[in-house]
């Protein structure tokens, strides 16, 4: 057999065995014949809620299994073939079958990346907070720019946005701004964009054309639908109310309904001025800290899991993710992923696909190296 097709069925049998690995392939197939049993009930529609999760969950594992047992079988049908054409001496069938197998891979390659979206909140809308860091109207205009980068990149996406909450910066830019981006997976593409990014670049606002640098936080958060369940208790709450930003908030309606909520045992605190009314305004809110606090506990669960012992108290806001350096070069680049690009103007314009795909990949990436 030609070493081009060896290596391609060794690899696509390889990126099968991390595919089983993430599906929990036995456990699926078991929780697929109880689901197929507790949906055939004639009780099934007395609670519609229930009924339409089982049947949810039921064709996303249906799904799931379709996809595997489908690229199990094309990659023993090539196997098959090879060997078939290897002892006919078939140049032109063994050429085809190299082909097939390459698209396969890459076929299994999606796939592998899709299945790091199917978490639980995956799915769903999300919350995006960008903060000024230290330095003054420098940081204030990096966070307006990041904030165009991720509208643009939602634009491109074909998802909305939504502003929530917004307090303009003392002469130019942006402290704060918390928008709602609206599309399938927006939470599972973003979740990976929590962190510290940094600009690099020969600042606008400094007379001398001193090089700065600048930092600004960024946290993402899925909008939770009924199927997460959060309990709050309202005692342990504070809620304020305030009048919106003035001049400068330019997304946000000027009233006195502002609402800020501050969840004492864990410091968390957000707010809403978006809505007209007061009633509004807290129910956006209330929506908000619910999806805090369950993205903080997913944060904890997932430190648990990898034994992360660094940066425990802060993995978000203190971890730097991100470098942009305009001057005196070029370069947008990954500090996890070691990605890079010189297309800086590009990536400040919504172009940040290879960022978001190249994070995710890094759980790919750990569970190949589990597999050595």
């Amino acid at each position: 057999m030609k070493a081009e097709i060896e290596n391609l069925i060794k690899q696509n049998k390889e990126k099968l065995h991390l595919i089983e690995k993430f599906l929990n392939y036995e456990t699926s197939k078991n929780r697929l014949e109880e689901l197929t049993a507790l949906t055939a009930e004639s009780t099934l529609w007395e609670d519609p809620k229930k009924a339409q999760a089982l049947m949810s969950e039921k064709t996303h594992i249906e799904q799931n299994l379709k996809t595997y047992e489908f690229l199990n079988l094309k990659i023993q049908e090539a196997e098959e073939l090879a060997n078939l054409a290897q002892e006919e001496s078939d140049e032109k069938m063994l050429n085809e079958i190299e082909e097939n197998l390459t698209h396969l891979l890459e076929k299994s390659k999606t796939y592998t990346l899709s299945l790091l979206l199917s978490g639980e909140a995956d799915k769903n809308d999300c919350y995006l907070e960008i903060h000024a860091g230290a330095g003054g109207t420098e940081a204030q205009d990096w966070a307006e720019m990041l904030l165009r980068m991720y509208t643009r990149y939602a634009a491109k996406k074909g998802f909305k946005v939504e502003y929530v909450d917004e307090t303009p910066g003392d002469e130019a830019g942006l402290k704060s701004v918390t928008i709602k981006i609206l599309g399938y997976q927006a939470y599972g593409w973003l979740k990976t964009e929590s962190g510290v990014h940094r600009l690099v670049r020969i600042s606008p606002f400094d007379s001398n054309a001193r090089r700065h640098t600048s930092f600004a936080s960024l946290w993402v958060y899925p909008v939770l639908d009924d199927s997460i369940q959060v309990e709050i208790k309202e005692e342990e709450c504070r809620i304020d109310t305030y009048r919106s930003s003035g001049a400068g908030g330019q997304h946000i309606n000027k009233t006195d309904s502002a609402i800020r909520i501050t969840h004492n045992p864990t410091g968390i605190v957000v707010q809403c001025q978006n809505q007209r009314s007061q009633f509004q305004n807290k129910a956006t809110a209330w929506e908000m800290l619910k999806a805090r606090l369950y993205e903080r506990e997913m944060k904890i669960k997932e430190e648990k899991i990898k034994n992360i012992e660094d940066a425990k108290s802060d993995i978000g806001w203190g971890h730097q993710i991100r470098s942009y350096v305009l001057q005196p070069y070029q370069l947008v680049k990954d500090l996890r992923t070691n990605i890079e690009t010189s297309d800086t103007s590009g990536v400040l314009d919504g172009e940040i696909d290879a960022f978001l795909q190249g994070a995710l990949s890094l759980k790919i990436k750990g569970l190949e190296e589990e597999n050595v």
